[in-house]
């Protein structure tokens, strides 16, 4: 029995083992630069590769600090790839391990650093660098690779001062080409240490967060148990860029150090994902306020021209085939996910884009009446006048004069329009960055003057120089009015302000039928002062166009509320009183004009 209990407690022993060592990644430092070219391209026929080479830690015999890696049954995103570290590659393998200062595992001062990756991030002192390149030349028009980067500059205040980085290089192959850094974040930013990261505090000392949407994980806690031995890592980050179909172009995967040999770094390769796709462009999506609008079409384009592809439209995961889409384009005219495969040179190529449409606004098309007061048939429209009848809170674009948009009106406010006349107008909302269409039927309809009389009178505020107001009382029934001095310009105010002394003629105006009222309105004003000198300027008071009101009479008082002199309508005053003159000073007035009005004020004699 004893006997048995050994042998069931050693194979306990062995598959804990097993459990354990299952639980971090396994790094191959043996494989050549073709090899490692080969697993991230999958040795995809989209890709014609070739010029492959490594280069990285040169003083520790028997390592590389370049590799393939296997998840071997742990957590890491990745199930397998390839890796390019700033020290040996296998000591990638985890759990992370909190590194004295003094460890003998970092690489060298003397492995140096990159000049190319200096200048991707704009830092400068690089050392331990690992470098792969090759050169390739895709089918089709779009590349792309995953990849995580990882690094033990991930703790205390590290991340505050020192930038290990990486950088995927790629250029054309023709003279004078330069690099472009694909591993870089949605905004531009570079990959490294000191641009994606979260806060750090540290001997009182905190970094603040970078780009921390993009960074995956602490690995430093006592309970982690990383399958990398890598103090902290991004996200899955994914680098892309177009290219063009049958050209040749360099790539450079490189990764160093900076400021320093210690705390070193990685990126983690996915493999298979260095691959050539078809881009078909962005998602058009309302949540990226990009959709398409509705009743609208898409034309998707592949960007392959070549005449022996052969292609294949298919339609939100269907396995069968949009009936009849072979072509390298294809009309979008409704909402899903679209995908399209294409065989070139024995190259399987496949692009997907998700498409979303705007949901129909319908705005009902409504109308304008305006009066023609000429017979000419023509009326002046302000087109804002009118009240798009929907809920939605919408705002004018534009007025065409045509349905097709092109010729728009400049003088929206001011339109001579004609009866019959159709306006269109383009509106936009805050809810949706598609337009939306509807229209303005014009009416013109001819004025006459109305049979009736507008008994209310006006309200008259003179005698107040340049600062008299009259409102006009429109009739009890009908309507809605608009209102006008001068039978030209109308306005919907009956207020009128900032009138000068004088004879003008009212008008009410009925807008649904275009009858109008028309009568007189006269506004005085009396001198402020007068200079009885005789010496043939201002030498009387006299309330000028008073001769209209022929019951009007006006009352002169000095301060002392004693009656110096009344007049008539036609009457004036020489600053006397029983002959004598008046001596200079304020006297006060009051007009009687005999049709309910009182104006009382005063004035000045000047001697």
């Amino acid at each position: 029995m004893q006997f048995l209990k050994k042998i069931f407690f050693s194979a306990f022993l062995c598959c804990f083992t097993t459990i354990v060592l299952a639980q971090n990644i396994s790094v191959d430092d043996s494989k050549t630069a073709t090899n490692l070219v080969q697993i991230l391209t999958n040795s995809s026929s989209c890709v014609s590769v070739s010029g492959e080479n490594a280069i990285g830690d040169t003083y520790t015999t028997g390592q590389n600090s370049y590799g393939s890696f296997d998840k071997n049954g742990s957590s890491f995103p990745f199930a397998n790839g390839i890796v390019l570290s700033t020290w040996s590659s296998i000591y990638s393998v985890g759990p992370f391990v909190r590194e004295p200062s003094t460890t003998t595992k970092s690489g060298s001062l003397s492995w140096k650093g990159d000049t190319d990756l200096e200048n991707a991030l704009n830092k400068g002192n690089t050392l331990n660098a690992t470098v792969l390149e090759f050169d390739f030349i895709p089918q089709t028009n779009y590349i792309s690779f995953n990849y995580i980067f990882a690094s033990n500059e991930y703790q205390d205040d590290f991340p505050c001062n020192y930038s290990d980085g990486f950088a995927f290089l790629m250029k054309e192959n023709t003279p004078g080409a330069t690099y472009q850094n694909l591993a870089v974040l949605p905004d531009g930013t570079p990959v490294s240490s000191t641009k994606v990261h979260p806060s750090f505090s540290f001997n009182s000392k905190t970094c603040s967060p970078a780009n921390e949407a993009y960074f995956g994980q602490l690995n430093t806690s006592a309970t982690n148990t990383s399958p990398i031995d890598y103090s902290g890592q991004t996200i899955k980050l994914t680098a892309q860029s177009p290219v063009k179909a049958g050209v040749s172009y360099h790539i450079k995967l490189v990764i160093a150090d900076q400021n320093g040999n210690l705390y070193d770094s990685a990126v983690f390769l996915e493999a298979g994902s260095f691959s050539s796709k078809i881009d078909l462009g962005i998602d058009r999506l309302l949540a990226t306020n990009n959709p398409v609008c509705f009743g609208e079409s898409l034309s998707l384009d592949t960007g392959l021209t070549a005449s022996t592809n052969t292609y294949q439209w298919f339609k939100d995961g269907s396995p069968t085939a949009i009936l009849g889409a072979t072509s390298s384009t294809y009309k979008v005219t409704e909402a899903g996910t679209y995908k399209v495969e294409t065989s070139i040179s024995g190259c399987l190529a496949t692009g997907q884009i998700k498409i979303e449409y705007t949901p129909e606004i319908i705005i009902p098309d409504t109308s304008l009446t305006k009066c023609d007061d000429n017979g000419s048939g023509i009326a002046i429209f302000s087109l804002p006048e009118n009240v798009i009848k929907s809920d939605i809170d919408f705002t004018v674009y534009n007025y065409y004069k045509n349905s097709d948009l092109t010729n728009p009106i400049l003088n929206p406010e001011t339109y001579s329009g004609s009866n019959g006349e159709i306006v269109y107008v383009k509106v936009t909302n805050s809810n949706s960055p598609c337009p939306t269409f509807f229209k303005i039927t014009l009416h013109v309809t001819t004025s006459y003057l109305s049979s009736t009389i507008a008994t209310t009178p006006p309200i008259i505020n003179d005698f107040s120089g340049n600062g008299n107001s009259v409102t006009l009382i429109p009739p009890t029934l009908g309507g809605p009015f608009d209102f006008s001095l001068d039978g030209k310009i109308y306005q919907t105010s009956p207020l009128f302000t900032n009138l000068a002394v004088g004879n003008y003629t009212a008008y009410i105006r009925d807008t649904s039928n275009c009858q109008y009222w028309t009568y007189a309105i006269i506004l005085l004003d009396y001198p402020r002062f007068f200079t009885p000198n005789n010496d043939g300027y201002n030498d009387l008071w006299k309330i000028k166009n008073l001769d209209l009101y022929p019951k009007a009479t006006v009352s002169i008082y000095d301060r002392y509320g004693k009656l110096l002199k009344q007049l008539d309508a036609n009457s004036s005053w020489d600053g006397k009183y029983i002959g004598n003159d008046l001596p200079a000073d304020d006297y006060w007035f009051v007009v009687n004009l005999y049709n309910g009005r009182m104006i009382k004020g005063h004035f000045s004699l000047k001697r």
